[in-house]
């Protein structure tokens, strides 16, 4: 069982920065791939980015590609994702997921998932 908790979600003006944190209890942190996705108001949820076990590999979305970065620390069992020069549209409830497979860029009921953090933008 993983248990996610998200943090450092609030509100800032477009072109600002803002850093989220996922802290993960699980005894071995390091054999999940951990990602990021969020949601706006009235649509799906939407994939971030996700990194490998190691932290070696890393994937975005083409809409904050080049503006968002994901990082872990395996010592720490978190997961950040540092985002900047935000834009309204960024507005969302972003949540930390974890999964045991190889890939985590669709939604899935059988991985894990955290309570979420609001992120709002206004321009």
């Amino acid at each position: 069982q993983v248990q996610l908790v998200e943090s450092g979600g609030g509100m800032v003006q477009a072109g600002g920065s803002l850093r989220l944190s996922c802290a993960a209890s699980v005894r071995t942190f390091s054999s999940y791939v951990m990602g990021w996705f969020r949601q706006a108001p009235g649509k799906e949820r939407e994939y971030v980015a996700d990194m490998s076990r190691s932290g070696g590999s890393t994937r975005y979305a083409d809409s904050v590609k080049g503006r968002f970065t994901i990082s872990r620390d395996n010592a720490k069992n978190t997961v950040y994702l540092q985002m900047n020069s935000l834009k309204p549209e960024d507005t969302a409830v972003y949540y930390c997921a974890a999964t045991p497979r190889y890939v985590l860029t669709t939604v899935r009921d059988d991985d894990y998932w955290g309570q979420g953090t609001q992120v709002t933008v206004s321009s």
